[in-house]
């Protein structure tokens, strides 16, 4: 059980992680919230699954998603600026100090307390994914409860903006989630957390200069902050 960092580039080194991904954002997005997304042979998609894309993707010990998460880089082509602007207080951001995160969810199949570490280990993963490749926030599209319940329940310092619209049985809204080690650090500590829970090098972003999912560097950080 692991946090893996997808790509297109990859996807294919890791089984059934990529597809069996796919089939639990049809579960959680479109059988349980009841969105109108994209949708084939019960595998949810959409037109920001880009090889920019990076997926989270929380596997069990046969390889399936049980938890999800995805990001984009403002600099190419993302959600909230393509389809939600008026969500936000201001123009949307391109830089690559700050990625979307979307499509954050987790299998309800799982017992509360597996749910509980899946989503914990989520969260660690996109900050450490954050620290190592330069990010300082997350824009986040989610329900309002998520953020609130979740994300900041989690320890993540979150900003959301104003408005918000109600997609399938949930109102909707952006908000900006700080990356930083305190985070990290504080997040770890509400979920009992002691390590990295990134998998090994599956999480290059090359204009970073980082070979794997965290440098050397953020990785030392990260492993012995929570010690």
């Amino acid at each position: 059980m692991t946090v893996l960092v997808l790509s297109w580039e990859n996807a294919h080194l890791h089984g059934e992680a990529w597809i069996s991904h796919h089939r639990l954002r049809h579960q959680i997005f479109v059988g349980r919230q009841s969105w109108d997304v994209p949708t084939y042979n019960s595998l949810e998609y959409d037109q920001f699954d880009t090889p920019a894309a990076r997926y989270l993707v929380w596997i069990d010990d046969n390889g399936q998603a049980r938890g999800v998460a995805r990001l984009l880089p403002t600099t190419r082509p993302y959600m909230i600026k393509s389809l939600w602007p008026e969500l936000l207080q201001h123009s949307p951001p391109e830089t690559e100090t700050i990625w979307e995160a979307t499509r954050f969810g987790c299998d309800r199949s799982l017992t509360p307390s597996t749910r509980r570490r899946v989503v914990a280990e989520l969260i660690c993963g996109c900050l450490e994914f954050g620290l190592a490749n330069g990010i300082s926030q997350y824009l986040g599209l989610m329900p309002v409860a998520v953020f609130n319940h979740v994300i900041m329940a989690a320890g993540c310092k979150v900003e959301i903006q104003a408005a918000n619209f109600h997609m399938g049985r949930h109102d909707v809204a952006a908000g900006y989630i700080d990356v930083t080690l305190s985070s990290l650090l504080e997040v770890r500590l509400r979920a009992g957390i002691r390590q990295s829970v990134l998998h090994g090098s599956s999480g290059d972003v090359s204009q970073h200069g980082s070979n794997d999912g965290v440098s050397r560097r953020e990785r030392a950080i990260v492993d012995n902050i929570a010690a």
